[in-house]
C-alpha cells in the first residue's frame, strides 16, 4: 500500500493546504484579493454590505487557518518529539528519563528547569570553553562512540 493510499482524504487535503497557505502564491493571492476588495469600494460607495464582505470572509478563513494551523504545529511537534526520542535513546549517557517529559506536571518540569540552570551557572563559573568543547574533546567522544557502537555490533566495522 503506498504512502498516499496511508493517508485519509482529511489529511492529504490538510497537508496541500498548509503547504499552499505558506507559499508565495497564496501570499500574492490574498493581497490581490484586498487589493480588488479597496479598489472595488468606490464602485459599491463603500456601502456596509461592501465592508462585510471582506469581513465575513476574513474572520472565515481565519476561522479555518487557526485548525489548520494547529493540526500542522501538532504534527511537526510530535515529529520533533520523536526525533528528541530518538537522540536520547541513542545517547548511551543521556536520561532515558527525558523520552516522556511532556507527560510531566508544571512543577516536575521547573524541577527539571532549575536542574539545567545549575548546570549553565557551573559550566559559566568555568570560564574556559575550551574545558568542555575542545577539539580534543570531540575526537575523544567521537573515538568513545566509535568503540561503542563496535561492542554493540562488531561486524559493523568503524563506520559511524
Amino acid at each position: 500500500m503506498s504512502e498516499k493510499n496511508k493517508m485519509g482524504l482529511f489529511e492529504r487535503f490538510s497537508n496541500a493546504a498548509t503547504r499552499f497557505t505558506g507559499s508565495s502564491p497564496a501570499f500574492i493571492t490574498a493581497v490581490a484579493i484586498v487589493v480588488i476588495w479597496a479598489v472595488s469600494g468606490p464602485i459599491f460607495n463603500y456601502s456596509q454590505t461592501w465592508q462585510l464582505v471582506i469581513n465575513t470572509g476574513t474572520t472565515i478563513i481565519t476561522f479555518l487557518m487557526v485548525f489548520l494551523i494547529q493540526k500542522a504545529q501538532n504534527k511537526d511537534g510530535k515529529a520533533i518529539q520523536l526525533k528528541l526520542n530518538e537522540l536520547i535513546a541513542a545517547h548511551e549517557k543521556a536520561s532515558n528519563r527525558m523520552v516522556d517529559i511532556e507527560d510531566l506536571t508544571e512543577e516536575e518540569l521547573d524541577q527539571l528547569h532549575q536542574f539545567y540552570v545549575t548546570l549553565s551557572i557551573l559550566a559559566k563559573k568555568e570560564n574556559n570553553i575550551h574545558r568542555s568543547h575542545s577539539i580534543d574533546t570531540a575526537k575523544k567522544r567521537h573515538k568513545q562512540k566509535l568503540q561503542h557502537l563496535n561492542e554493540i555490533n562488531p561486524n559493523k566495522g568503524t563506520n559511524a
